[in-house]
Parts: C-alpha cells; structure tokens; sequence
C-alpha cells in the first residue's frame, strides 16, 4: 500500500516508523528540509519536500498513485486543504488531524462527511478519551479494545504485597476454575518475557492480561486486583483535555475538582460545568490541595501545558495519598522513565492520537494495533488465511514464532480465549501480543 503523510511532526514520525516497518511504501511530505533529511536517514520512507496545501507538491510525490492520506501538521488548515486536494486523485481513504473544536460539535457542517475526510483526529479529544477508559478500569495502567470492544488488553503492575507473588502462572489460572483470560506478557524491568506455565511472578513485574470484557470482574480478583469508578477526582489543568474529561466525569456522576491557576479561565469553566468544583489555584500547592482533600483522591489526572508541572504535581499528590495518578507528557522518550518515579501512567497525546489513526487505516490482514507505550511490545488483530494447516493442527503444536502469543480468537462474532488444543479456522480474528522483533515473522506466518 502506498501511504502519504503529510507533516513531519511527533504524530508524522510515528506513523512513518510503524507503517515503514510493516513493509508499507510511505512518502514524507514537510516544509522542513532538515528533518526530512534527518528522518530519511533513520526510517525507509521516501522524502519529498513542499508544502502540503501544495497541488504541485503532492503531484510530485506522486498523490495520484496513493491508497491512503494522511495530514497530520500543526495547522488545521493545512491539513483539511491537503486532504480536498487529494480527494480529487481519487485516493481511498483520508485522514486528517484537527484542533478546532468546531469539527467535533454535535450538527456542525464542518463534519467529516461534509468535508469529504474519512477521519478527523484531536490529540485532545483521544487523550480525553483513553484518560476516561483509564479512570473506569482504576487498577490497570493500561487498556486496550479488540474484537469491536469484546475483548480487552489489560495492564497491571504487581505491588509488593500482592499475594500471588512467587506463584506460577499455572498455579494462577488453576485457581480460577475457568480458562478465561491469557497472560500474555510479563515486563520485568527491560525485558519483555512471553510466559509459560511454570513462569512466576515478582514484586514491580507489569503484567498483560487479555479476557473478554464481560470476564474482567471474575479475572481481576485472581490477582488480587479490583477495579472499581473513581469516587473523586481532581484535574489538575483546566485547558481542553481537563474541561473533556471533567464534563463526561460529571454525567458518570463522579465528584471531581478542577484546578487552574489561570483566573479568567476558571471563570469560563465554571460556566462550561454544572457539578464540579473549580479551583483558582497552583496544582504544586500542595496547602490549597490537603485542603480540598487531594489525600483523598482516588484518581489525580495532571494535564496542563507543562510537562513538569504535570510530573511534580503527579508526584505531589502521590507522596499526599492519591491512590492513582494520570500524567500528561509531551515527551514520549520520557514515559518509561516516569514509571520509575512512581508515576501510575503518563500519555502522550501524539502517542495516543497516532495510535488511534493506525486502528483506523489498518488494511487487509491487520484489522487492529495497539502499541503499549514505554515498552518494545504491540498487540494486533489480524484475519486467518484460508490454510488448511491451521484447522487442522492445535495451537500447541503450531510452530508458532518465538515472542508472540494468541490471545483471543473471535469467530462469527463469538470471543474464545485459546487454550492449548484450540484450532484456528480461515476467517478467524486473532489477537496477537508480540515484541516488535517479531513483527515481521508473524505476518509471514498468517501468509497464504
């Protein structure tokens, strides 16, 4: 497939590395001749330099032979006019990101089907998003949908008084009576370890559950973990993503503080919302917060326009008793980092929205991606070829490659969890945990 990105930025870097990877022909389209050339040197794209607004310019880097579109530059302007003008080389499918909250109103005519875009992306409103699919599953730092929403990819961190410490994981799965989640990854300090049965778990390990929605309240307590609604919530950030989450906290009727230093703005959210309380302070005071009972908080959710406020606030509240805190980060080399420190989870919104775009133009085979930030490890949804290996050998015996584990199957609609004996039939939506090294071998696996 050929595939166009229009912008150079940390969402534009992102989706080169992953879909130049996958063996995608990818064309950088940017004004920035430095980081053109700086990026052609780390990733197999080709590189063409111009505007994207430009007609010319996408005709020279070949729009009239492009399956799939995508502009993803800081000017929303830019990018709604590379995606018109593409649309008339008759390109498949077009992707563009925007900020203007215009384009996400209920019954504006700026909406993707009267502007001719098969997607339009926020960073704001994905990061809203995935805080809110964060905050419902509070013990997991880590949430990932498949199979339409069926199944879920949960991540946990196993604290240093969790009873199933030294356990195996067969000793695990044997007290559940009921084969219905795979762990498929442990992460153990740097190393990504594909578990067996006799593999046992240590204090600080994180670890990958994959169950079927409806299977996550019965799987949970077997390691000693419940989620439950956050009871109250302050935000720290009063700008787009905090004034999102804060109105869907409301109608979820959960009790929620909003912080902002900002006097003007406090004044506009408090019109914007009914419920919650609106706090005209620093969320590094830690005085003005005790008071309003941060040590209470269930969940801290720091999202202003400073990664360092963000992490020090973060950190704050923790070392104050918040039981989960929420870190917005602009830097995603320093997510890994943050985990260190004992911050429960950071997000980047260019991350986040550029993972969000992979689900979407995933084409043929691969139905969906996730990739888990700060680690080497992703998780796809692909189809089964029409093999008549597969139906006819069990999963166990299948040599299937080294880093990678099934772990669900959905077939006409219905979700199993795999054990050992269970076939795969042509049609099959399998969901695969696998480290990134693996990638490659398990597509060529999945070939007819």
């Amino acid at each position: 497939m050929r595939i166009m990105i229009v912008g150079s930025g940390k969402v534009g870097y992102h989706l080169c590395e992953k879909l130049s990877v996958e063996g995608q022909e990818v064309v950088l389209v940017d004004r920035d001749e430095t980081k053109l050339r700086r990026l052609e040197r780390e990733l197999n794209i080709l590189p063409v330099l111009g505007s994207g607004a430009s007609a010319k310019v996408l005709e020279e880097a070949g729009i009239d032979k492009t399956d799939l579109f995508i502009a993803v530059t800081d000017s929303d302007e830019v990018n709604l006019v590379a995606c018109i003008i593409s649309k008339h080389y008759n390109v498949k499918t077009r992707i563009a990101r925007v900020r203007n909250e215009d384009f996400f109103s209920p019954g504006t005519p700026l909406s993707e089907k009267a502007l001719g875009i098969d997607m339009l992306i926020s960073p704001d409103h994905a990061m809203a998003e995935e805080i809110l699919q964060l905050s419902l599953m509070s013990a997991a730092f880590e949430v990932a949908d498949f199979a339409g929403g069926q199944v879920e990819l949960l991540g946990y961190v196993v604290q240093e008084d969790n009873p199933c410490i030294g356990l195996s994981l067969q000793e695990i799965q044997d007290k559940g009576g009921k084969y219905n989640f795979v762990m498929v990854a442990i992460v153990r300090g740097d190393t990504t370890i594909i578990p067996r049965g006799l593999d046992r778990l240590e204090a600080g390990d994180k670890i990958y559950l994959v169950a079927r929605k409806k299977d996550i309240k019965s799987v949970e307590p077997l390691f000693h973990l419940i989620s439950r609604n956050p009871r109250r919530v302050f935000i720290i950030g009063g700008g787009k993503i905090g004034l999102q989450v804060a109105k869907k906290m409301e109608q979820q009727g959960i009790e929620v503080r909003l912080v902002d230093k900002d006097q003007q703005r406090c004044q506009f959210l408090s019109e914007q919302l009914e419920e919650t309380v609106v706090l005209n302070c620093n969320g590094l005071e830690a005085h003005d917060l005790l008071e309003e009972g941060i040590d209470q908080a269930d969940l801290v959710i720091s999202v202003t326009n400073s990664d360092t406020a963000n992490i020090l606030s973060s950190l704050l509240a923790k070392h104050h008793g918040a039981k989960k805190c929420i870190t917005h980060i602009t830097r995603p080399d320093f997510i890994p980092l943050l985990g260190k420190l004992g911050i429960d989870v950071a997000l980047s919104p260019r991350l986040v929205a550029a993972n969000m775009i992979l689900r979407f133009v995933r084409g043929g085979r691969i139905v969906s991606v996730a990739t888990l930030l700060g680690s080497n490890a992703e998780v796809i949804e692909l189809k089964v070829p029409n093999i008549k290996l597969f139906s006819d050998t069990p999963l166990r015996s299948l040599q299937f490659p080294q880093g990678a584990v099934v772990g669900a199957i959905v077939r006409n609609g219905e979700v199993t969890i795999p054990k050992g004996d269970t076939r795969l039939n042509p049609g099959d939506n399998v969901v695969i945990f696998l480290r990134k090294d693996a990638l490659q071998e398990v597509e060529s696996f999945f070939e007819e």
